[in-house]
């Protein structure tokens, strides 16, 4: 065995310096955008320079008056989040666990149907959605929560790819055999058996949920909803700075959910450092 693979190293990884490499090339690719947008903020004007006045003025006005609209519809996308995410987690991870158990030959007909949203445009996508949503309108009103539907559809094939190659390095089968053996019911199988092992699969599909949710425009827009992003093309109109410096904290939202999300990951899979041979023999 090399020394690489008894460190703890993996197989023909990248060299260090072409790790950096390319983290650098990544990290560079977005960090100009984001570094022209706050620029763009802090601009004065024609009379040049820059200064922190408008995200001063943003924040002593406590997003009142003519920035309420901007605070509403970022709740709205927030519940909207929220919404899809529980979707995801109540309805899709039960169907792919009970078809890894019990129906196995169906799990090629389920990954074409998750699968199918992303090769179907947003607005064709709407204009199916459109008569269906005409139903709900008259059964449940036409509140802003509706789009959780539509987004559940949406996230369906990021969220089950994340899902299924957790699912695939699981052996769920196994595991559910062997607590069913000791007298388990299915719910303590599910709860206490499974879905501990799919913990990093459901985390990276929830936080790939709440990222399309929080940047999705096309449908909300076409159906006359108003969340965040259709918030902030109304207010571009008028205060485009508002506009950007609004875009800025979303991403900073977006950036800290993705590392609290892995901090939780991180700190739920992590194992105690197994004790040398020599002490647990003696």
């Amino acid at each position: 065995m090399s020394a690489g693979l008894r460190s703890g190293g993996v197989a023909h990884a990248p060299a260090r310096g072409i790790r950096i490499a390319i983290l650098g090339a990544i990290g560079l690719l977005f960090a100009v955008p984001i570094v022209a947008m706050v620029e763009f903020t802090l601009r004065k004007g024609l009379g040049g320079g820059h200064d922190f006045s408008r995200w001063i003025t943003l924040f002593q006005s406590g997003f009142t008056g003519q920035y309420r609209p901007l605070l509403v519809a970022a709740g709205n996308s927030v519940a909207l989040a929220i919404g899809t995410v529980l979707i995801v987690l109540l309805l899709l991870v039960p169907t792919m666990i009970l078809i890894q158990l019990r129906f196995p030959r169906l799990r090629r007909p389920m990954e074409v149907i998750c699968i199918l949203p992303v090769s179907i445009p947003a607005i064709v996508l709407v204009v199916g959605l459109a008569p269906v949503y005409s139903m709900v309108a008259r059964l449940f009103g036409s509140g802003v929560w509706t789009l959780t539907f539509a987004y559940g559809v949406t996230v369906l094939p990021y969220a089950y790819r994340a899902i299924q190659s957790n699912l695939d390095a699981v052996d769920a089968r196994t595991l559910s055999e062997a607590a069913r053996s000791l007298g388990a019911g299915w719910g303590t199988v599910l709860l206490r058996v499974l879905l501990p092992g799919l913990r990093r699969g459901i985390l990276a599909g929830a936080f790939i949920s709440v990222a399309v949710v929080l940047g999705e425009f096309t449908i909300a827009s076409l159906l006359n909803r108003v969340n965040l992003q259709t918030a902030l093309v109304v207010v571009s109109k008028s205060d485009p700075y508002t506009a950007v410096i609004v875009s800025l904290l979303a991403l900073a939202f977006a950036f800290l959910l993705l590392l609290t999300i892995g901090r939780l990951g991180a700190a739920r899979t992590r194992s105690p450092r197994p004790r040398s041979l020599s002490k647990g023999l003696s």
